[in-house]
Parts: structure tokens; C-alpha cells; sequence
């Protein structure tokens, strides 16, 4: 047994001083860039998975919210004037809460604890609410315009998503 140790102490002694040569390391160079190469485009898809599954939970959160608010004017528990619609004035409205006027104390009724931004939107100095692109009650589906109030958001992002529809008509 010790002489198989100290054969192998010998055998690393001659070749332990030796460096590795330029073709071994032209050689693990390229195999990991390969390896890179392949693994950038699947890095990228996956962040962009996640930012669409990021779009669709705040969409449904902002639409539900939407919806809430809609179900407590006609409950009448929100304030509504004749010429309003159903649908809050702006985004913040579900945040910052409304009166309930059937409570005794008038205490507010709030639909969202947070406003999500939009993960598509490119500029993040914007507030969350500007992120959003809105429609109101009266404009139609196919030509969407900000109005009186926010009857359904859309990201503003005319990139396409790996469904093949553009983000903006999700």
C-alpha cells in the first residue's frame, strides 16, 4: 500500500509543475461557450414566462377589483351620481377605498391592498396606475380610450407573447 501511495506522490511531483497548454484551453473555452449559447435563449424564455404569468395575475387582480366595485355601486354601498357610470373615476380609487354609505360610520371599502404595475411597461419612474393603459364604460373594445372612468385596463405593450397575440389584447 505505501508503495502505491508513494508512486502516486511521484507521478504528481513530475507532472504537479506543469501548466495546461493554450489548445486545452482554447478547447474549454469553446465547449462553454456552447454551453452559454444554448442556455441564454432558454434563460430569456423563462424570464419571459414569468413576466406574462406576472400580466395575467394583474389583470385578473385589477378586473376583479374592477368588478367588486361595480357589485358595491349596485348594492349601494358606493355614491354614484345620475350621469356616472358604474366603474371608479381611476385606478387608485380601488387602493385608497370609498366611503360605504350604508356603514354607521361611513368606514371605507377598499378592493385592492396594492396596485400592480404592468411587468411589460419599459419605465419604471411611473406611478403604477400609469402603467395600465384604461378603457372607459363608452369606448368600444376594438379602439379603447381613457374617459370618466376605468371599465377595463390593457397593457400598453405591443410586443407579442408567446401565444402570438399582442400583449395589449390580452
Amino acid at each position: 500500500m505505501k508503495r502505491i501511495f508513494a508512486a502516486s506522490v511521484a507521478v504528481v511531483k513530475k507532472t504537479g509543475g506543469q501548466g495546461f497548454t493554450l489548445v486545452e484551453l482554447t478547447v474549454v473555452v469553446a465547449i462553454t461557450a456552447v454551453l452559454a449559447s444554448a442556455a441564454i435563449p432558454l434563460y430569456e424564455l423563462t424570464v419571459k414566462r414569468e413576466k406574462e404569468q406576472e400580466l395575467r395575475v394583474g389583470l385578473r387582480q385589477i378586473r376583479e377589483a374592477l368588478d367588486a366595485y361595480k357589485g358595491a355601486v349596485n348594492e349601494g354601498r358606493i355614491v354614484r351620481q345620475a350621469d356616472e357610470s358604474e366603474y371608479p373615476r381611476k385606478l387608485e380609487d380601488l387602493v385608497n377605498g370609498v366611503p360605504d354609505i350604508k356603514h354607521p360610520t361611513k368606514r371605507k371599502i377598499y378592493f385592492l391592498r396594492r396596485l400592480p404595475r404592468d411587468p411589460m411597461s419599459d419605465d419604471p419612474a411611473l406611478p403604477a396606475a400609469d402603467t395600465w393603459g384604461k378603457r372607459s364604460y363608452e369606448s368600444s373594445p376594438d379602439n379603447p380610450q381613457e374617459g370618466n372612468d376605468v371599465f377595463d385596463v390593457y397593457s400598453r405593450s405591443p410586443r407579442i407573447g408567446l401565444n402570438g397575440i399582442a400583449y395589449d389584447k390580452w
